[in-house]
C-alpha cells in the first residue's frame, strides 16, 4: 500500500496477505484524488472526512497525507482495525484519526456528525450497496428493514452544505438517476460515483 500524494507520499505499507480487503488500485486513487480537487481544497479548507468500510485504511492514509484535518475510519474487521491503527502510530498521526469498530450500515443510522467528504468501499457483492448514497443524505426510506415509521426521524444529512460523498462501485451499478448525483469516473474495474 503507497501513498500517493501530499505529506506522506511515497511511504509504503506492507498489507497482510490474509486480509479479505480489496483496496483501491494506486491508480483509481490517484486518478480520483485528481478529480476530486476540483470539488475539495483539501489542504486550504482542512475537511473533516469519513472513511467507509475503510479496509486497509488506504483512503484514510491519503486523505491525511493531503490535508484533512481528521479522519474518522470505520471498519468491522478486527485485523484491519490493527493494521490501521500501526501505521498512525508509526506516523504519529494517532491524533489525526479516529478508528471505530462498527458494522457501517448501523453506523450510518446513528452517526450524529457531519463532514466534508465521505467515502465508502463496500464489498461490491454488499446487498445494501445501493442504499448507501440514501444512508448518507437520509432523506428518502431505504430498504434497510427497520421498526421505526420513519427511518430517520430526527437526523439530517451526514454531508456538510456543499460536501462530496464519493462511492466505490462496480460496473453493474448505476446511481445516474440519484437525485444527488453528480459525477461518475471508471478506471479500469473500478468505478466511482460522486453525490453532493
Amino acid at each position: 500500500m503507497r501513498v500517493v500524494a501530499g505529506k506522506y507520499k511515497g511511504r509504503h505499507f506492507e498489507v497482510p496477505r490474509t486480509f479479505k480487503a480489496r483496496p483501491t488500485t494506486d491508480f483509481a486513487k490517484e486518478n480520483l484524488f485528481n478529480v476530486l480537487r476540483s470539488y475539495i481544497d483539501f489542504e486550504g479548507d482542512a475537511p473533516q472526512a469519513l472513511d467507509l468500510f475503510a479496509g486497509t485504511g488506504s483512503i484514510t492514509l491519503e486523505l491525511l497525507s493531503r490535508g484533512c484535518a481528521h479522519v474518522t475510519a470505520v471498519e468491522l474487521d478486527p485485523l484491519h482495525i490493527r493494521f490501521i491503527h500501526q501505521f498512525l502510530t508509526t506516523l504519529h498521526a494517532e491524533e489525526d484519526a479516529t478508528v471505530i469498530r462498527a458494522d457501517v450500515l448501523r453506523y450510518l443510522r446513528k452517526c450524529p456528525a457531519t463532514y466534508d467528504f465521505i467515502f465508502a468501499d463496500p464489498p461490491y457483492a454488499l446487498p445494501e450497496l445501493s442504499d448507501l448514497p440514501n444512508l448518507i443524505f437520509r432523506e428518502e426510506k431505504s430498504s434497510l428493514p427497520t421498526t421505526d415509521s420513519s427511518f430517520f426521524p430526527h437526523l439530517s444529512s451526514l454531508l456538510k452544505p456543499g460536501g462530496l460523498f464519493v462511492l466505490e462501485h462496480g460496473k453493474a451499478q448505476d446511481f445516474s438517476s440519484h437525485p444527488h448525483f453528480v459525477d461518475h469516473r471508471a478506471y479500469g474495474s473500478v468505478n466511482f460515483s460522486l453525490f453532493q
